[in-house]
């Protein structure tokens, strides 16, 4: 039986190898901002629509109730994903002075449509999320705005607009948010003097100047057998999160890297056991990335068809009835890397060991790269980016 963590790993990995295909040449989104979203909609999904869902979030492995649906027996299911939603949420939002990590959900309803007691309840105990009435009918840009301003306040005015304007109507019964706001500072600070204009390789015959921070020290590290690629983990303050960097050897070995990279390897790479601590000389530019996504298709693509259809979708574990389906899945995404550390928000709207001796190794990220933010005590990925231009 897979854990949650594990699950969101794989679905982070499918995730990447679908954005992989537009055009940007960076990339950037949390994996765990989209499926805790999704995830309140599985919560109230029934028969094939729940089923869909299900496999595409790989929440079937977690857990053996192969059919999925809101049933107070499926729901309260020993070992249930939305018990082990539940337990990680409550973990991630605890309280420390060592970092700010805060993620939150809030369902936004249409007033005089009425949801299942029970959906709410749920909803509440294994999201955290409360419920609030808007009126999308006569009222649907001032609805549309106050979502936006939630998720601004979630997320320390990082995420804005996440809802453009004319994609909430006086059709929308219910929007499903899911905010998540980072900010850390590393275990062992870049000395901002040692920080200078650097080339950054865009491919193999083209660069661009960065501010590149240097820092000796040090990391866990490994040479990937399998890939040409190395790996390296930098620890936030109190080493509950890291940022694990994926470096091509070769300038323009990217795209390679991605074509090899498969979920298995992501769900090693997350766990540390694999690496080394050895002294090493890094050099990682200054960032930051700001994207935001329509991720309808790309969900549709992954196999979560039923639930975008009026016809075949089956929320009833919401309603009581059928004729709710889902119409738009937003996902917006900030990140910025400097000496002091990282902060990073995203949300996602849904309307409905021992010291080697001192070799050095470089690690110097000079190019395109892969990194993903990670909390290490449930080995879950909260971010994760392509690099191609910072």
């Amino acid at each position: 039986m897979t854990s949650l963590s594990e699950a969101n790993t794989r679905f982070a990995y499918d995730l990447f190898q679908q954005l992989r295909k537009s055009e940007k040449e960076n990339i950037f989104y949390s994996p765990l901002s989209v499926s805790a979203a999704i995830a309140m909609t599985y919560l109230g999904a029934q028969e094939n629509t729940a089923s869909e869902i299900q496999k595409v979030l790989h929440f079937n492995e977690v857990t053996e109730d192969a059919k999925g649906g809101a049933t107070t027996a499926h729901v309260i299911k020993s070992g249930n994903v939305h018990q082990q939603f539940q337990k990680l949420l409550t973990e991630l939002n605890k309280p420390t002075n060592a970092y700010e990590l805060h993620l939150a959900n809030r369902l936004f309803a249409a007033k005089k449509f009425s949801f299942l007691q029970e959906y709410m309840d749920h909803v509440n105990t294994f999201y955290l999320a409360g419920m609030e009435t808007v009126d999308f009918v006569n009222a649907a840009d001032e609805s549309r705005k106050k979502i936006n301003s939630w998720t601004e306040s979630q997320t320390k005015e990082k995420i804005k607009n996440l809802f453009p304007e004319d994609s909430i109507n006086s059709a929308t019964v219910l929007v499903l948010v899911n905010a998540i706001y980072f900010k850390g500072q590393w275990n062992e600070k870049f000395d901002p003097k040692l920080t200078e204009q650097g080339e950054f390789w865009l491919n193999k015959d083209t660069s661009k100047p960065v501010q590149m921070m240097k820092r000796g020290g040090h990391f866990k590290f490994s040479k990937l057998e399998d890939l040409p690629a190395k790996i390296l983990e930098i620890p936030y303050k109190d080493k509950d999160l890291s940022m694990v960097l994926l470096l091509p050897n070769e300038r323009d070995g990217l795209q390679q890297l991605e074509d090899k990279l498969t979920a298995e390897k992501l769900v090693e790479w997350t766990s540390s056991q694999n690496k080394r601590t050895t002294h090493v000389d890094l050099h990682l530019p200054r960032f930051k990335v700001e994207e935001s996504y329509n991720l309808e298709d790309v969900v549709g693509a992954l196999g979560v068809v039923d639930a975008f259809s009026p016809l075949d979708a089956d929320f009833s574990g919401m309603t009581g009835g059928r004729g709710l389906s889902l119409s738009k899945i937003r996902h917006k995404s900030f990140v910025e890397v400097t000496e002091e550390g990282t902060e990073a928000a995203a949300a996602t709207g849904i309307a409905m060991i021992k010291y080697s001796s001192p070799v050095y190794e470089t690690f110097h990220c000079d190019h395109p790269f892969l990194f993903f933010i990670k909390h290490n005590k449930t080995n879950s990925i909260l971010f994760f980016g392509r690099v191609a231009s910072p």
